[in-house]
Parts: C-alpha cells; structure tokens; sequence
C-alpha cells in the first residue's frame, strides 16, 4: 500500500506517492547484487587467499599418509588395513567431488565451499584423535568428502570471477598450492614420522597441526566470499530435494562399501566393493571362489548398472549430468582426466616405497624425492596458466607437453640401485610438469564448450572422472604391486619357513632392512620388480590419455560460446533458480557476464 511522504527536504518536483519499500511511482528499485565479474579487488583477493588456504591442505592431505603408514601401522598393529588410509580418503573424494558441483547451484558459493571445509576440517581433527585402525579409516573417509569438494568449490569460484581466457592463468596460480600440497604432503609426514614418533601425539600432530588452518581458510570465505550466482534454492527441503542421494550411494556401493570384522575369525570380511575384490583377491591372497571375492566383483557391478540406471531415469538433478555425455568432447576430456589422474596417483604412491624397500633410506628422504615432482607441477600449472592467457591456445600445449608424463614414466621404470642422484631425484619432474599442463589445458577446453549456465556441473563432472581415476590409480596399482611381489618372492625365497617369510617381508616394509644380506637381496630384488610393473602401468596410462586427447579441438578463448553454439539443449531438470552468495533476502541473481 502506498503511503503519503512528506519531509522538510521535499520539493514541488518529488512525487507525493512512494511505495512502502520506496518503490516511485510503482517502478522497483532493487538493490543491485553483484556478480562475481564486478567485485571489488580486495575482496577477490580475499577469497582467493580463503580458496588457496584449503585447497593446499585437501592436496596435503592426499599424500599425507603415504610416509606415516609404518608409524600408524606399528602404532595399531593392523598393516593389512593401512592401505585404506589412502584409498579411503580417495574414494570419499571420487563419491562426493560431483555432488559439490550441484550444490554450488543449490546452496550457492560459499555455502558449497564452507560445508567442504566444514566436513574436512572435523574429519581431520578426527584422524587426530583417532583410537584405532577402523576410526581412523572412517575420519581419512570423512576428511576426503570435504577435500573434494573444496576442489570443485575452489576451481568453480575462480571460473567465476575471471574471463574464459584469463581462467587459466588464475587457475594456474591456484594450482601451485594444489601442487604444493601434493608435493609435500609426503616429506611432511616422513619428517613427523622420524622426529616426532614417540613425542606427545606422535603421527597425530600431521593432521592436528592443520586445524588453525582450517579456521583461517573458512573466516576468510565467510568475509569475501558474498557476489551473486544462478541457482540457490530459497527454501531448506527445496535444497534437500534437489540433492542426488540415490547417485552418491549407488556409486558408493559400485566402488566400495563399509566392511564387517568378524572378531571370532579375526579377519576382515568386505563386500560390495570393486576395491575390496582387488583388496582380498591380491593384498589378501584369497582364491577366485571365495566369497569375499565373488560377492564383492558381483555386488560391485549391480551396484554400477543401478548407478547408471539412477542417474538417467530416475535422479531430478543427476551429479553424472547425462546430456554432458551426450557431447563426445566433454566424453573426451572426462577419459583423459581419468586415465592421467590414474597415472598421477600410482607414481604417487609408490614412488617414495621405491626409496624404503629398494634403496632403504628413512621415510623422510623418501618423501622428499615427491618434492620436484611438486615443483614441476606448480611450474607447469602456471607455465601453462600463462601461456593459455597470453595466447588464447591450449592444443598446442596439450600435444606438446602431453607427451612428458610418458617419459618420465619410462625414466622411472629404469631406476635402479646404482642410478645416480640426477636420475633417483629428476627423473620424476616431466611426470609433473607434463600432467600439470594437461589437466591445466583440459579444464580451460572444457569450460570454452560448456555454456556459463553449466559451467558448474560440467567443473563437478570432470572432477568425478578425476576422482574415478585416483582410486583406481592407487587400487588397480595396489593390485599389480601385491600379485607381481608374491610371485617375484616365491622365485626368491625357498626352504623351511618361506612361506610366513614372505608373507611378512609383503606386509612390513619396515622389516627389509634388517634381514640377512642374501634374503635382503632377493626382497630388494622382488620389490624392484613389482614397483617397475607399477610404474609401467602407468606409462601405458598416459599414452592412452595422450591418443584420447587428440580429437579435442581449439576454440577461440576471445569468444564467450553459448548453449545453442555448442551442446545439445539440457533437460528441463538441468535447469537452475535464482541465487545468491549474499544474505539479503531479495536478491535476484544474475549470471556472470563474462
């Protein structure tokens, strides 16, 4: 209703009738929300700086564990089950990463980004606390469901607020702290786990010690992070509808599922998992026809099927995103991720074992040798950052570089115990650099075929075929490593014994160092070879991501493509409400005008 205003300010020339909410002459005048694009300087910085915080402890978190395994091992006596300390962590990462691209939209920036850093920073302070093997293997899975998001939050954030051609070098300066974070994520457990092993909380202090950080990246988000995006729902049960439950769980199943330790039995009895069946097939040596075998490669793939089925038929807002399949481009690029991903992990992970078990040095000095492969990374993120927005090109980059993470793979298969320090700690940097350009150049192809509506889900896609491929980089590698050293020891180790010999030279990495010289040798030997089976795996990973790659066309940076230009009309379930990052209970978002 309007209302009749008067003030000793008034004139002849004001209006006499307002609307209550000071509407003139029935014409609104709303505040203004402010996109992504237009503010201010600070306040970007303000976010960046909350983005990167958490984006270098999700990365350290990842490789964390790799060096403190014989800590936690020894600690609990329960080695058979330290390997899913990584895996867990990773598969957290491949089941949830998708979902935060969909509630980017429901929930708007910064609520995705801050329920991330939420569930990542308690699972870390859980990891802190833990009592024993299980608990921590649960607090590694709670942590990886908010360090995936926070990078899918974090990558979709600097897509908003810079231009398709300048998303890469801003993309590129982010991925040092990702870079960084992987990178020292190893040296900085082996250092914790030679010095501080039998100091207060031991391993612990790896995984407290972040906390502070946590809290820093999470104020910094909570001042900044307010422009205005397309997508939030208005209402809580609307935001809870609109989240995919069935997808998250049927993927879960399909890649794994909680396991149930039988205490009369005193063995670890998994099922409905592709992860478990290679665990009891290969890391627990159990036959074809047993029951943790079968159950766990059945269930796995009904589990898969159900996914799918979900995902196309029956999801309102599915995280695979199917009309996204429907473009071979996006098909193209989501392979490419997976496949190097997969390369990334396996090196990852087993190449600082190759320093204990072969050379035998600390673990300390064996995470260290991951740190050029850091430094490759951050250089080459941002060497292609830089080129991609000086040029406006990215194939170039891709068939050039592309070719790097082969060769470092072949130099690595060819280490031996008398190679020299310039290839013991070099070699690895090509595999850096190289995968770092790739997923760098990837992501800028990606985003120049999506329109900016969908820029957010397709970002969430490809970090699931990212996700996909780190579990299976650590589990099929896992996998190879188990089968390939069983049968290189029984070729070594004979005689009375050699059976519970071998069986705790598998499961002590620890223990090579004091077996006699000749069984030492034959163990060194063995673990030699199963690391060079690893590590051809991986070369022969890269190469195929290298050929699924070349398809992939150039697009002109310099043009802001649209739907109708280069995908197929979404569904109508694809599409999205007005949003808004700030708390006015009024705004109507707008789409960055990029």
């Amino acid at each position: 209703m309007a209302t009749y205003h008067h003030s000793i300010g008034s004139t002849e020339r004001d209006p006499l009738l307002r609307a209550e909410n000071g509407d003139v002459n029935g014409i609104s005048r709303k505040k203004k929300n402010t996109g992504p694009m237009e503010i201010s300087r600070s306040t970007r910085y303000g976010i960046l700086a909350g983005i990167w915080v958490s984006t270098f402890l999700s990365s350290i978190n990842t490789t964390l564990v790799a060096t403190l395994l014989p800590s936690i091992s020894s600690e609990f006596e329960k080695s058979n089950q330290a390997s899913w300390l990584g895996t867990g962590y990773l598969l957290a990462i491949c089941t949830f990463t998708p979902l935060y691209g969909r509630l980017c939209d429901v929930l708007g920036r910064r609520g995705a980004n801050q329920t991330a850093v939420f569930l990542s920073a308690i699972g870390t302070l859980a990891c802190g606390l833990s009592s024993d093997m299980r608990v921590l293997i649960a607090a590694r899975f709670l942590s990886g469901m908010g360090g995936g998001g926070i990078m899918t939050t974090a990558s979709i954030i600097t897509s908003d607020m810079y231009s398709l051609r300048s998303r890469g070098l801003a993309q590129g300066v982010s991925s040092i702290f990702n870079g960084l974070g992987m990178g020292l994520g190893g040296p900085f457990g082996g250092f914790i786990s030679d010095r501080y092993v039998m100091v207060g909380f031991g391993w612990r202090w790896a995984f407290l010690i972040q906390l502070p950080l946590f809290l820093v990246s999470f104020l910094l988000t909570s001042v900044s992070l307010r422009y205005t995006t397309p997508g939030r729902g208005k209402s809580p049960k609307e935001v809870l509808k609109r989240i995919d439950y069935g997808g998250s769980i049927t993927l879960l199943v399909a890649v794994r599922s909680p396991s149930v330790t039988s205490h009369c039995s005193h063995k670890s009895l998994k099922v409905l998992s592709f992860l478990v069946f290679l665990s009891t097939r290969y890391n627990d040596e159990q036959p074809w026809d047993a029951p943790t075998v079968i159950l766990p490669l059945i269930l796995s793939g009904i589990s898969l099927v159900a996914f799918i089925v979900f995902e196309l038929c029956v999801a309102r807002e599915p995280m695979l995103a199917p009309f996204l399949l429907k473009q071979k481009i996006t098909v193209f690029i989501g392979l490419s991720t997976f496949l190097v991903a997969n390369c990334n992990f396996a090196v990852m992970y087993f190449f600082p074992m190759w320093f204990q078990t072969v050379a035998l040095t600390s673990a300390s000095t064996a995470g260290l040798h991951l740190l050029p492969n850091s430094i490759a990374m951050s250089c080459g993120s941002m060497f292609a950052g830089w080129v991609v927005h000086r040029t406006g090109k990215y194939k170039f980059l891709n068939l050039i570089f592309g070719a790097f993470p082969f060769m470092a793979a072949v130099f690595i298969t060819r280490m031996t115990e008398d190679s020299g320090p310039i290839q013991l700690w070099l070699s690895i940097i090509p595999l850096g650099f190289g995968n770092a350009v790739v997923l760098q150049t990837v992501l800028v192809a990606l985003l120049a075929h999506l329109p900016q509506s969908q820029m957010a889900v397709g970002t969430g896609l490809n970090q699931l075929f990212r996700g996909i491929g780190q579990v299976s980089g650590v589990g099929v590698a896992s996998a190879i490593f188990q089968y390939t050293l069983d049968k290189e020891l029984g070729k070594r180790i004979h005689g009375a014994g050699a059976d519970e010999l071998i069986k705790r030279i598998r499961h002590s990495a620890k223990l090579i160092a004091t077996l006699p010289p000749e069984t030492q040798g034959a163990a060194r030997d063995s673990y030699a070879v199963a690391l060079r089976a690893v590590f051809t795996m991986a070369a022969c990973s890269t190469a195929l991501a290298f050929i699924i790659r070349l398809p992939i066309p150039e697009i002109s940076l310099d043009y802001q493509s649209t739907k109708e230009e280069h995908m197929e009309t979404a569904p109508a379930s694809q599409t999205t409400l007005p949003s808004s990052d700030s708390d006015s209970e009024d705004d109507e978002g707008q789409p960055p005008k990029h």
